[in-house]
Parts: C-alpha cells; sequence; structure tokens
C-alpha cells in the first residue's frame, strides 16, 4: 500500500501497480474503529467524512473538472456575449457542492443542486453553506410531479453536470430530464468519460448526446478532452466537456 496523511485524516491507496475499472477503484480511511475500505463510488460514505473527498480526488488524485468547465463556460458565453451573472443553474449531480463553488465564483446569480443522495446535500450544506439557493435531493429519471414542479419553478437557464454520467451512477434517463427543464436558449456544460461517447458504448450515453448535438437540440460551443484526474496507477483518466447552448427540448 502507499499511504498519505492529513492532521486528520489518514488514507492509503493501493499499490500503483493494481489496477482496477475506474468505478472499482478503492481506498483505506484511518477512522476512529480503525481502517476501513471504501469504492471511490460510494459517495455516500466519503460525503460522511468531512474533507475526505476532497483529499482523494482533488489533492491525491489531482481532479481538475470543475475548474475546467467553469474555464470553458466562462470563455464560451464571453465570445458568445452572454451576461454570466443572469445565469440559473442546475447543476445536476451535485455532490457536496464543488462545482456550484466555481459557478459562484465566476459570477452566477444562482445555482440550485440536484443528487440522489441525501448524504450529498448533507455535505454540501455543512462545507459550502452558502452556495446554493436550493438543493433537492430527487432522483432526476423518475420525478413526481411535485417534484417536478419544484424544480421547474426555477426557470433554469443553465445546467451544469460534472463527472456525474455513466457508471450507472446517473442514467441517461436522468440527464435528458435535466437538460429539458433549462429553458430553450440556456447553457449547458458537462463532461463524461471519453469512452462513453464511443461508438462501443452500451450505456447510452454515446447515442444521446450524437444526436442531441446531429439533431441541433445542443449547440456546441466548445469542447475539449482533457485529464479529468489520474487513477490509482498514477496513469491519466481522460474525459471530455461540452459547453452548449439549448435550442430544444430532447426527446423521451
Amino acid at each position: 500500500m502507499t499511504a498519505a496523511a492529513t492532521d486528520r485524516i489518514r488514507i492509503a491507496l493501493p499499490e500503483n501497480s493494481m489496477r482496477y475499472e475506474q468505478d472499482l477503484e478503492w481506498c483505506l480511511v484511518d477512522g476512529k474503529d480503525g481502517w476501513r475500505e471504501i469504492r471511490f463510488h460510494d459517495y455516500a460514505e466519503l460525503y460522511t467524512v468531512t474533507g475526505l473527498y476532497e483529499r482523494v480526488f482533488y489533492e491525491i488524485l489531482q481532479c481538475s473538472s470543475p475548474s475546467t468547465v467553469r474555464e470553458l463556460l466562462v470563455g464560451a458565453m464571453n465570445r458568445a456575449g452572454a451576461d454570466i451573472s443572469q445565469l440559473r443553474v442546475l447543476d445536476f449531480g451535485g455532490g457536496n457542492g464543488i462545482m456550484a463553488e466555481e459557478l459562484v465564483k465566476a459570477g452566477v446569480s444562482s445555482v440550485v443542486g440536484v443528487d440522489i443522495l441525501s448524504e450529498a446535500r448533507d455535505a454540501a450544506l455543512r462545507d459550502r453553506p452558502d452556495v446554493y439557493q436550493d438543493y433537492h435531493v430527487v432522483d432526476m429519471a423518475a420525478l413526481t410531479e411535485s417534484e417536478h414542479a419544484a424544480l421547474a419553478r426555477h426557470r433554469f437557464t443553465g445546467m451544469t453536470s460534472v463527472a456525474a454520467l455513466g457508471f450507472g451512477d446517473a442514467p441517461p434517463d436522468a440527464f435528458r430530464e435535466s437538460f429539458n427543464l433549462v429553458e430553450d436558449g440556456g447553457w449547458i456544460a458537462f463532461t463524461i468519460k471519453d469512452s462513453f461517447l464511443s461508438d462501443r458504448d452500451p450505456s447510452g450515453f454515446s447515442g444521446l448526446i450524437k444526436s442531441a448535438i446531429s439533431d441541433g437540440r445542443l449547440e456546441v460551443h466548445a469542447s475539449e478532452t482533457y485529464q479529468h484526474r489520474i487513477a490509482t496507477t498514477g496513469e491519466p483518466l481522460h474525459y471530455k466537456a461540452i459547453i452548449g447552448t439549448k435550442k430544444s427540448d430532447l426527446p423521451r
């Protein structure tokens, strides 16, 4: 094992010769009851320990997605002559608010978070209590009428989704519902692992996103393949960031 220590949290990662699929990567965390294994996609467990998510993904594994999306979105809106301070953003898969914090820094007027995990909302309110105007714990793929109405009242003019798509965490139907809550002409900014855009992708995202672009429902203003983070082996994991404007709803 290789280990990383902070004043409050001791973390051990697998030896970098051990290879895992991205959604099966893990770490050991030294807590009050001793060491325990946490899989990286067990987000509920990660969020319950203050600072653990940031320590693992941003300090150790060098995640760059939120800052990359912010820079691309700001650049695209500036080129289009759009005012970012007027955006009312739905942050889909908001987690503990790291992307929302970037949006607020950029001058966005309103950010509303949605996540399927109550632990995500609890962590956001604990760690970044001032970034969200509201935060809903809902399943975006199975919204009730009242949940949809509560979200629609915000009249979103933008949507972000960072490192939330694929791996079974957020299915295409959840992305579609979030996209459709944005007013026509609104800004869409999201990231997705490059393999989910390949012709061999079984998740449904490749077809959904490519058809949205080809049908003109999503007009792309910027796209970039970049290093999302490193794996526990130290190898780069590449994602694609896409920034665009919504022209019409995605069909169900």
